[in-house]
């Protein structure tokens, strides 16, 4: 019971916070944003062809009242339809979003895994010649452009000039069960999974490390090396455990961006029909509906993990209280 009541609380809580970032990204996409109706005319349009266009895509109405029309369209989840393909948009992202988790999702999972065991070991052997390896590699993963990456491991692994083992682009992967191909799956996320796990360890392996290494210092942890415990019991009993609350943070609140954002330069390399490839396109062509919708879906879903992570804190440790 008292779990709900904080959930509807936060949630309360958070209509401002909604209503300030609709407020916002609509002012930045009403004054900032490409002109749709030059996009769809063409450079040849006369003027009133571009007056009747901006009629019907709204753009001569008040500030006030396209704003209201923003907020009813939140409210009912309904943003119209996209501009550009004149598809529906919320019909556009229940196609493109299970793509994009299904791409992203791997090497989310397997660079955070692998960012926290480099994290405790370098972490364990602080200032010794194991730690500064791990953080050698982990600055040069950061210092290297995502697009760097994905160019190259392309190159090494999808073309004729490295391995050749893996589609160099398209996405052929059933959505359905009839239709899903666990082999066509993973030819289609090897790779893309190798270049998010490539650059994300570097980032995630230094904040990790920094949890660790400020654990460590405590007094049971302390006490635990005292009375002869394992390097191995140590870490992932005294130090990993104590160490979830900053952890689950750091991963329950990316998640929002994986799932809206996809990998823009993975979808858009790689062929990949996900969302960032549908959001990157709609800012690119001004196709408010979508960015609008992208805005907000994010926004919400920040907010819903937000409190996840409240709810997962008490679980993680009995003694933080929901108040």
């Amino acid at each position: 019971m008292d779990t709900l009541r904080y959930t509807l609380r936060k949630l309360l809580y958070s209509v401002p916070l909604i209503l300030g970032v609709t407020l916002l990204s609509f002012t930045l996409m009403v004054y900032f944003g490409p002109d749709m109706a030059y996009e769809k005319l063409g450079k040849n349009a006369t003027e009133e062809d571009i007056e009747r266009e901006r009629e019907k895509l709204g753009y001569n109405k008040p500030f006030v009242v396209r704003y209201g029309n923003f907020l009813t369209s939140v409210l009912t989840f309904d943003f119209g339809e996209s501009f550009s393909t004149n598809q529906r948009v919320m019909d556009m992202f229940a196609e493109t979003i299970p793509v994009s988790i299904m791409v992203a999702l791997p090497g989310f999972i397997l660079g955070n895994l692998i960012s926290i065991i480099f994290g405790l070991w370098a972490a364990y052997h602080r200032g010794q010649r194991l730690d500064k390896t791990i953080m050698a590699g982990a600055v040069v993963g950061m210092s290297i452009s995502f697009l760097i990456v994905v160019i190259v491991f392309q190159l090494l692994l999808c073309s004729d000039y490295g391995l050749n083992m893996f589609p160099t682009t398209g996405w052929e992967v059933g959505m359905n069960l009839e239709e899903f191909n666990i082999l066509d799956y993973f030819e289609y996320v090897t790779v893309p999974a190798i270049c998010t796990i490539f650059v994300s360890v570097g980032y995630n392996t230094r904040f990790y490390r920094a949890v660790f290494v400020e654990e460590l210092t405590r007094d049971h942890v302390r006490t635990a090396k005292a009375f002869g415990c394992g390097p191995v019991r140590l870490l992932f009993k005294h130090v990993l455990k104590n160490s979830l609350i900053p952890i689950l943070t750091r991963i329950i609140l990316s998640l929002p961006f994986v799932i809206i954002g996809g990998s823009i330069i993975i979808e858009s390399y790689f062929g990949i029909p996900g969302v960032g490839s549908v959001v990157y396109d709609a800012i690119v062509n001004g196709d408010q509906p979508i960015t609008k919708a992208a805005v907000v879906c994010t926004a919400i879903l920040y907010v819903f993990f937000l409190t996840l992570t409240d709810i997962l804190y008490q679980v993680v440790d009995p003694r933080i209280s929901l108040k």
